[in-house]
């Protein structure tokens, strides 16, 4: 006697009437072009609906602009000179907070990691710090280095540090220590050289993610830095936003969001670069 065909199967035939589809027919992973059409279907309608609500009058528009006034507010902003100042400034802010913040984070991590009697030295002045957001710094900023730029540095040094110090500290702690043992036994016994041939390479992977995320915390951080007066992009929102120019506002989050957009593709793309050894 033959055997059924199997339901899966090449030789299965298509599900009758009312018969219930397998869950997976709808788990099928979509074409790189479907996705890429359902993503801009799904920003025109958020633009669709954005500009909907101010023109139906469910919003006034003072307080928020349709999509289609923006555009004109950008180009007012850029033949004034102040949007290319506050992104320059900006941009200073960011690079110094992002790159301070990241290297002493991530070498305070690896060195934690390493090291467990470091760790316990450190557990409770870590508890007790990282809970405190970075606003709550803003006085003593102030009071340390005046409304400077340093002391916009200094906010977004705060914001990045912690990220990457646990994203670092958690990717050494996890490194297979059976590999730590062969080092031991390859004649690697020193510190530096297993930091070196093992722990980096093996940790590589999820401090790189936490950097990754510290690119968007330091933009975050950026407008907090500034908020207290310091030229840039947060500044230039609050005296938008305290003559209710919230189309300004709008142009200066935009902003932001773009820069981020560019600067998270060029860190994947550098990434992908790097971490091609582990594909």
């Amino acid at each position: 006697m033959t055997p059924p065909a199997s339901q899966n199967g090449p030789g299965a035939e298509p599900p009758a009437p009312g018969k219930r589809i397998p869950p997976s027919a709808f788990l099928a992973k979509p074409s790189r072009r479907h996705r890429g059409l359902w993503a801009l279907l799904g920003v025109i309608a958020f633009l669709a609906v954005w500009e909907a609500v101010p023109r139906l009058g469910l919003v006034r528009p003072v307080l928020l602009p349709p999509p289609s006034a923006i555009p004109q507010a950008f180009v007012a902003e850029v033949r004034s000179g102040q949007w290319t100042d506050a992104i320059v400034h900006s941009l200073v802010h960011y690079f110094w907070g992002l790159l301070i913040g990241s290297v002493t984070g991530i070498a305070a991590g690896v060195l934690t990691g390493m090291s467990r009697r470091l760790e316990d030295f450190t557990s409770w002045v870590v508890r007790l710090l990282r809970p405190i957001p970075g606003l709550a710094w803003v006085p003593f900023a102030i009071i340390w280095f005046g409304v400077t730029p340093t002391a916009a540095t200094f906010i977004i040094v705060l914001g990045v540090f912690w990220i990457n110090y646990f994203a670092a500290l958690g990717a050494v702690q996890a490194v297979d220590r059976d590999l730590l043992e062969l080092a031991d036994a390859f004649g690697h016994r020193s510190a530096l050289a297993k930091l070196v041939k093992i722990v980096l390479p093996a940790a590589s992977g999820t401090i790189l993610a936490g950097l990754r995320t510290g690119l968007g915390q330091a933009w975050m951080s950026v407008v907090a830095a500034e908020l207290f007066g310091v030229p840039g992009l947060g500044q230039r929102m609050m005296q938008a936003s305290s003559l209710l120019a919230t189309d300004i506002v709008i142009v200066y989050m935009a902003t932001m969001a773009l820069f981020y957009g560019l600067v998270d593709m060029g860190f994947v793309a550098v990434r992908d670069r790097l971490m091609r050894w582990k594909a």
